[in-house]
C-alpha cells in the first residue's frame, strides 16, 4: 500500500485538525467525552479512520447548527442502534433548535427596533443641542 492510499484510509490527528480546522486539542476532547474512539499505534499515538473522520464531521456540523455535545453523542450513539429512532430523535431536537433560533431572531428584532428608536432620539437631542449651541454662539458674537 503506497502512502497516499495509507493517508486516504488513517489520518492523523494533526491530519484532521488541519483538514476540517478544528484543534487537536478539540479532538482530543471529543475522545475524552466518548464522541471519538481512535485506535491506537503500537507507539499509542492516536491513527483515525474514515468512520472516524466522518464522525468528527458529523459533530462540527451538529455543534454549527447550535446542538449540545451531550445531544450530538445521543445522536450518534442511535446510529448503531435504530436509524428510525435516530431520525426521529434528530428531528424533534432540530425542531426545537429551529423554535429556539425563531425565538431569538423575533428578540433581535425587537432588540433592532429599540436600538433603531434609540439612535432617532439621540440624533433628534443632539441636533438641538447643536442648535442651542450655535444660537448661544451667535448671540454672543
Amino acid at each position: 500500500m503506497s502512502t497516499n492510499d495509507k493517508r486516504r484510509e488513517y489520518y492523523s490527528i494533526s491530519e484532521l485538525a488541519e483538514e476540517l480546522d478544528v484543534s487537536t486539542r478539540t479532538i482530543r476532547y471529543y475522545e475524552e467525552i466518548g464522541l471519538l474512539n481512535p485506535q491506537r499505534t503500537p507507539g499509542n499515538h492516536r491513527i483515525f479512520t474514515k468512520r472516524d473522520r466522518a464522525r468528527l464531521k458529523l459533530i462540527l456540523r451538529g455543534k454549527r447548527l447550535g446542538f449540545t455535545l451531550e445531544e450530538i453523542k445521543q445522536i450518534l450513539d442511535m446510529y448503531d442502534v435504530s436509524e428510525p429512532e435516530q431520525i426521529r430523535f434528530t428531528l424533534k431536537l432540530a425542531h426545537e433548535k429551529l423554535r429556539e433560533i425563531e425565538d431569538k431572531l423575533e428578540d433581535l428584532k425587537i432588540m433592532k427596533a429599540e436600538l433603531e428608536d434609540l439612535i432617532a432620539r439621540l440624533n433628534e437631542r443632539l441636533t438641538a443641542l447643536e442648535g442651542q449651541a450655535q444660537k448661544r454662539n451667535s448671540v454672543k458674537a
